[in-house]
């Protein structure tokens, strides 16, 4: 099957992806006190973070046009598979969507299916590696799509951030108390629910207690382990996801680990320091 993979510039790349260069990307806009960065190979995580931390209000995204994802999926009736940002948490999936109608109205014989991954940043990674994965073993575009989205239905997200203060601000925590962070230096374990919304699990005090209850968290909620993936995505700190992924070989035995560096959408959100798990 001749195929593309799209995503929006949540997916957090790992090197070999980066490498491979096998996935398009379709950068969000942050802006941060009027000021415009893209969310593609421009993006600076340093001069980024300086800015939000310098910044008077609190940074934003905007998501792709669906012109964006009509260019993305190609003008031709090459089959496409395009992974988004929750619908619960950005426009992007609709704007995909939109995007899908665009391209089907010029190429009525184009399949294209979109993944609202109901997660973000390593979330988004598992489901374009698990896409590749079927399609390179032959299967059929709908077979794709079928398995994928079991896959998306039993996956887990759980993060642990520094800081809260933009998904607080942007709307994303409802009934989550983030003051608790900055006052008590609490560190919530968040995940990702069945509909794609952020809930509160547990929660530390300190960092290192919050990401080993992060940790703990997986033998709850993961089943056939050894048979899967996690993904770590982590903001500007490979130390603290080194020791991430020290902690979960401790006790687990996945088939996979990757680490992936956040790109601009994760960063924004997870702020310098966070880490984001899925399997």
């Amino acid at each position: 099957m001749d195929y593309r993979i799209i995503a929006d510039s949540c997916l957090d790349l790992t090197p070999e992806m980066k490498t491979e260069g096998n996935i398009k990307m379709v950068p969000l806009t942050l802006q941060v006190d009027g000021v415009d960065y893209v969310d593609d190979d421009s993006f600076d995580q340093k001069v980024f973070l300086k800015a939000v931390d310098a910044a008077a209000g609190s940074p934003k995204s905007s998501c792709p046009s669906p012109e964006d994802y009509k260019l993305a999926f190609g003008e031709d009736e090459v089959s496409a598979f395009c992974v988004t940002l929750s619908s619960e948490l950005s426009g992007s999936y609709n704007s995909a969507v939109l995007g899908q109608r665009l391209v089907q109205e010029e190429f009525p014989n184009k399949k294209v299916h979109i993944f609202n991954s109901r997660s973000a940043s390593a979330g988004e990674t598992l489901i374009a590696m698990k896409v590749k994965e079927y399609a390179e073993a032959g299967c059929s575009f709908e077979e794709v799509v079928e398995k994928v989205e079991e896959y998306i239905s039993q996956q887990t997200t759980l993060f642990v951030l520094d800081n809260l203060d933009t998904l607080r601000k942007n709307g994303r925590l409802t009934g989550v108390k983030a003051t608790l962070v900055s006052v008590l230096n609490i560190k919530p374990v968040m995940a990702s629910t069945p509909e794609g919304t952020i809930t509160q699990l547990s929660m530390g005090r300190g960092t290192k207690k919050g990401l080993k209850k992060m940790v703990e968290e997986i033998g709850k909620r993961g089943t056939d382990i050894e048979k899967k993936a996690i993904a770590i995505s982590h903001c500007n700190c490979p130390e603290r996801a080194e020791l991430v992924k020290a902690e979960i070989e401790k006790l687990y035995n996945f088939k996979q680990i990757v680490i992936e560096d956040t790109g601009g959408v994760s960063t924004m959100y997870a702020n310098d320091g966070g880490i984001v798990i899925a399997f």
